[in-house]
């Protein structure tokens, strides 16, 4: 086993997948955290419909598809913000509304435009033989604009987070980091969606922080092992699909999902 997992490093498009997997791993964790306990974790899942959409729509203009659904997923998550703070429309109606809609949009410009050779299953559930080099780079700034956004800004998150309305009564502009946040994580959802697919991706956000909160209660530590869960995670699920032959998107969800069950009966134990 041990020699297949080094085998597995000779491929180039393992060593891409494995570089941007644990940037959008981590990403996808911290985002997670401030996501789930804000109840705004399907957010997610709505920005990687919208991500669907816009790459078979600039799929079938000849654009290229990560330059096209990043600010289209931006300017929709600012969208999918407003229609929150609607009061005859509640958030998670409205992720549904926006969700439901660029899904369908997606799957309509891919059928209706012949000629087109379009792996659609590429899009629902990833393919780490689509991470190209320019994924790794964009990634990398990503994860450091992340990590250092956390570092330096921890307490407005946390703030912000914990108790809004407290935040607005100490003078933080809470619309403009819930607007950051909206822009980080349409980011790791349209980059992450390459590698789990538009119908996974969001796992990566919710999975990390709900295993970490079964085992640790204090906001910061929840912060670091939802990182340190969602890496490990990442890497065993990697693994498990190159030595079983198994989707990676797959693999990676199944192996979350198995961190998270064995932390909850640990918990319920204690």
């Amino acid at each position: 086993m041990i020699n297949s997992i080094v085998e597995m490093f000779s491929y180039s498009f393992i060593i891409r997948a494995f570089i941007v997997g644990i940037i959008v791993s981590i990403c996808a964790a911290l985002l997670g955290v401030v996501m789930v306990l804000r109840r705004n974790s399907m957010i997610g899942d709505g920005l990687s419909h919208v991500a669907f959409g816009a790459f078979a729509i600039a799929t079938v203009l000849g654009l290229t598809p990560l330059y096209f659904a990043i600010p289209v997923s931006i300017i929709v998550s600012f969208y999918i913000l407003r229609l929150s703070q609607n009061n005859k429309l509640h958030g998670d109606s409205a992720i549904a509304l926006v969700s439901a809609s660029a899904l369908a949009i997606g799957v309509m410009a891919i059928s209706v435009v012949k000629g087109i050779n379009v792996d659609i299953n590429a899009y629902l559930f990833g393919s780490i033989l689509a991470i190209s080099t320019s994924d790794i780079i964009i990634s990398l700034i990503l994860g450091l604009i992340v990590i250092l956004f956390f570092v330096f800004f921890y307490h407005r998150i946390f703030a912000i987070t914990v108790d809004e309305s407290f935040a607005k009564s100490i003078g933080l502009k809470v619309d403009f980091y819930r607007g950051i946040l909206a822009v980080i994580c349409s980011i790791v959802v349209v980059i992450g969606m390459k590698l789990l697919g538009s119908l996974l991706i969001s796992s990566l956000i919710i999975f990390p922080c709900l295993t970490s909160m079964q085992l640790f209660k204090n906001f910061r530590q929840v912060v670091i092992s939802s990182a340190v869960v969602s890496v490990l995670c990442f890497v065993v699920g990697l693994i498990e699909s190159y030595l079983f032959s198994t989707p990676t998107g797959a693999s990676i969800v199944v192996t979350n999902l198995a961190a998270y069950l064995i932390c909850h009966l640990v918990d319920k134990l204690n």
